[in-house]
């Protein structure tokens, strides 16, 4: 056979266009030093039959290759109801009618387009393809559209295809324009698939329901996702050979959530799936979205949209890197970020917001003969009267009273409180004796109650017994009371966990029943004995976590399976997952065996798939409740979910500022060097004003909130001086190299990994300091500078550890009140300890994100 090759330069190109002429045969090849791409004409349509990297300077295939295009069209516009209903894995209706918040988003995600079966699917490959533009241009013509596509490969990034698909309408209808399969990964040969913020997994998952709401495994059906809850825009799918394939869209895509001057959260301009339309496994996006904006066309309309495909020889996570930091930018935004007030600041004035009864919702109640003290909670509690009540972060609680050393908490609150938890734990005998009654307290029904139902969990009782206990012991260890109710706690969880390690979701108040047998358990509930262990000094309790964190392992860690602590949405995945990584850091802390410390940053890996990446923040004016906001004030960009996926709260309220994963970033960076996880902490923490209340300098919990302050939750306030101080903290030992460190205590219930301080001195410089806070002692004018105070143990010594949280360098002055520290105004001498030299106060200079810390002799 006479076989003609031409072969054709393009200059100022990597790219190599191959065509290969025979009798019933056309060859195209799309190449740059890194990747190849291969065409052949087979049966009238160009179909790939290669997909290759450069390695070690040999071609390596990768991952089957297809090249189907698909094109999914409608006459009228697809229905809005639910297409099907689904069962839980036990049996009986998914979700029960007592989930009322998920029934909308269910409904939203079950209909006809959101389960990929509205409308016709057409199926095709290219018709014809030439070189032009510098890449490949391939045409399909189908009975209601004409179909264009241009591939090229990207300088940038030499393993990226940039794809441009362009729809020209023939008929009149609704469309949606899929990216073409690139490959398609056989079950058999995948390691990892995720859609980012909706599930991650290693293996397929059969009942729909609980992969589809709980990411419970791959669900093995094409369902499309919103981008409202996709984390990072890059659904992705990896190989057991090492490579790993993800579809990026070009920014500006998907829905902005604030676009202007209103709310645009559940706007859906971009379908996303981890398969194609005939339920193969291979990233997929659709562009535009059937029945949504910009799908309804005329004969003669056309639309265009761009995309990549990122194929690397790499892990899923070397992948989201990629998509975040390369593509949206997540780096340069970090860079936009700047405080108009400091985290110390906010701290000292939400000490105020918490000791005004008024403004802190305080309320003292008589119950079992104690004057038990709480927070108003105006949430949904069921039962409640608007009389429910809750106390949430017990180690921040004991550290702000020791640091502040303020009788208004020391006398007044902290008590109360103290009784609060002595009588929400139940101590009769019976199934029960350890648990807790119900996070809370209803005061016109004098009784503890749980969140949403009937239920007792022992993740509650390692929440609201082990935690809270715990925390308080690190500041009274000599509680004999408390120590006993730890004890009682801990042989609740002994007797409660299984053979395997595992716990139960739940018990049924009245039958003593376990329920929820539809989900496991795959949770932290093993912390708990871990705190019985570090506080009790028993071996047995030590033993016991392990057990149950070999289980989690197994379970959750490797499988990409987690369960959230959210009552009320059904335990939809939440920042329970971050926790997870803390509650093994700590195991390792104890055991030293290093299985936990890998588990705890795979972990975190999963965890950064929580935290948006979208869109790319800029200067862009915008209108927030009558205020001028430029957008990356109000960027969700940063932030992390309460829970996402299918029921998570994030599909209408968008993120929280509630940042506990901050300081557990910080330390997961330190441990990794992988920059990563200290930009997210970063973005989450500095620079978010916009949502924090001006006069109570409480930010508000949920994103669409803005600056509406703490609303129905006024025990948050206590949660964000906790995540506040941890981080804080955390960057010290971090900039300091370890010189400015204070012990941690333990996580607290139940907003995520955050952990308690204040219990025991630090290390300052190598002597030993209590941390205080002594409200205008030591001043910065400079927004961005957070000084953290600590005394010395033995001597009359202050140190001032100044935290630099801007991205940018940054010069200011320092003001000192030394009456707040010597009464009888004792002449002060200061030095830089790490340098031992003399200190000036004025123009002190700190590197972006760098840190000093001054030391005041009295």
């Amino acid at each position: 056979m006479k076989r003609i090759t031409l072969l054709l330069p393009i200059l100022l190109s990597t790219l190599t266009i191959l065509q290969a002429h025979a009798q019933r045969t056309v060859v195209k090849s799309l190449a740059n030093n890194a990747i190849r791409i291969q065409w052949r004409q087979i049966d009238g349509g160009l179909k790939l039959e290669e997909v290759s990297l450069k390695q070690n300077d040999r071609w390596t295939k990768t991952i089957p290759p297809s090249g189907e295009y698909t094109l999914l069209y409608s006459e009228t516009k697809p229905s809005t109801e639910s297409a099907e209903t689904f069962e839980k894995i036990t049996g009986g209706k998914f979700p029960e009618d007592a989930y009322h918040y998920q029934q909308t988003q269910w409904k939203e995600s079950t209909t006809g387009v959101a389960l990929n079966t509205a409308g016709q699917a057409f199926h095709f490959y290219p018709q014809t393809g030439e070189l032009k533009n510098k890449g490949l241009e391939f045409k399909s013509e189908t009975e209601v559209a004409t179909v264009i596509s241009h591939w090229k490969t990207d300088p940038r990034f030499p393993t990226d295809i940039l794809v441009t698909m362009t729809l020209n309408a023939k008929k009149k209808g609704f469309f949606s324009l899929a990216t073409p399969t690139l490959a398609a990964l056989p079950v058999k040969q995948m390691s990892w698939v995720s859609v980012p913020g909706y599930f991650q997994g290693n293996f397929m998952q059969k009942n729909f329901a609980l992969a589809y709401a709980y990411g419970h495994g791959i669900p093995d059906r094409p369902v499309v996702y919103r981008e409202r809850c996709a984390s990072t825009l890059s659904p992705l799918m990896s190989s057991k050979d090492g490579f790993t394939l993800s579809v990026v869209p070009e920014p500006g895509l998907a829905r902005d959530p604030w676009a202007k001057d209103q709310i645009t959260q559940i706007d859906w301009h971009l379908g996303i799936s981890h398969m194609n339309r005939k339920g193969e496994l291979s990233p997929t996006l659709y562009y535009p979205v059937l029945g949504e904006e910009k799908s309804e066309m005329e004969p003669g309309q056309s639309i265009s949209y761009t995309f990549r495909y990122s194929l690397i020889a790499g892990d899923w996570f070397q992948a989201t890197k990629h998509a975040a930091i390369d593509i949206y930018k997540f780096r340069e935004t970090l860079a936009l970020r700047q405080s108009k007030q400091a985290l110390t600041d906010r701290i000292e004035k939400m000490h105020h917001y918490l000791t005004d009864p008024k403004t802190s919702l305080w309320n003292i109640e008589e119950f079992k003969g104690k004057q038990i003290g709480a927070q108003s909670y105006l949430g949904g509690v069921v039962g409640s009267d608007k009389d429910a009540m809750k106390n949430s972060d017990y180690g921040a609680m004991w550290m702000l009273a020791n640091a502040t050393q303020d009788p208004e908490l020391t006398q007044k609150v902290l008590p109360p409180a103290e009784n609060f938890k002595l009588v929400q734990q139940q101590t009769d005998q019976g199934f029960f004796k350890g648990a807790v009654e119900g996070q809370y307290y209803l005061a016109k029904k004098k009784k503890f109650v749980e969140e949403w139902g009937e239920v007792v969990e022992p993740i509650a009782l390692t929440y609201y017994v082990m935690l809270d206990v715990g925390n308080m012991l690190l500041f009274e260890p000599d509680n004999a009371e408390l120590k006993e109710r730890l004890r009682i706690g801990a042989e609740k969880l002994l007797s409660w966990q299984r053979k395997d390690g595992s716990f139960a979701v739940a018990y049924d108040r009245k039958t003593e029943e376990e329920i929820f047998k539809d989900i496991q358990d795959v949770r932290p509930t093993f912390y708990g004995l871990i705190v019985a262990h570090r506080i009790l000094k028993d071996e047995k309790y030590l033993k016991a976590a392990e057990k149950g964190a070999e289980w989690f392992l197994k379970n959750a860690v490797e499988t990409g399976a987690f369960l959230g602590v959210c009552g009320d949405a059904r335990y939809a995945p939440d920042f329970a997952t971050g926790q997870s990584a803390q509650a093994l850091l700590d195991l390792f802390d104890l055991t030293q065996n290093k299985k936990y410390q890998d588990a705890a940053i795979t972990c975190a890996k999963i965890y950064t798939s929580s935290i948006y990446t979208h869109p790319i923040a800029d200067h862009q004016p915008k209108t927030v409740n009558g205020t001028a906001r430029e957008d990356w004030e109000i960027s969700q960009t940063g932030l992390s979910f309460e829970h996402g996926g299918i029921f998570g709260s994030a599909t209408r309220h968008g993120p929280i500022q509630l940042a506990s994963h901050a300081g557990m970033f910080i330390r997961i960076y330190q441990l990794t060097g992988d920059q990563f996880f200290a930009d997210m902490a970063r973005a989450a923490a500095i620079g978010r004003d916009a949502f924090v209340d001006s006069k109570t300098s409480v930010a508000s919990y949920y994103w669409n909130a803005m600056n509406r302050g703490a609303g129905p939750y006024p025990h948050h306030a206590w949660w964000q001086i906790g995540w506040i101080t941890d981080y804080l903290l955390s960057e010290a030992a971090l900039r300091s190299n370890g010189k400015v460190t204070f012990p941690r205590g333990f996580v607290t219930p139940k907003v995520g990994p955050h952990q308690t301080y204040g219990f025991a001195p630090g290390d300052v410089f190598g002597d030993k300091a209590n941390l205080i806070i002594k409200e205008g002692f030591a001043v910065a004018d400079s927004p961005s500078i957070d000084p953290i105070i600590s005394k010395s143990t033995t001597q009359n010594t202050y140190y001032v550890t100044l935290l630099n949280n801007s991205p940018q360098p940054t010069a200011f002055n320092l003001k000192i009140d030394h009456g707040k520290a010597s009464e009888n105004n004792v002449a002060a001498t200061m030095k830089w300890a790490e340098t031992n030299q003399k200190a000036a106060i004025t123009n002190i200079k700190l590197p972006a994100f760098g840190s000093r810390t001054l030391q005041i002799n009295y």
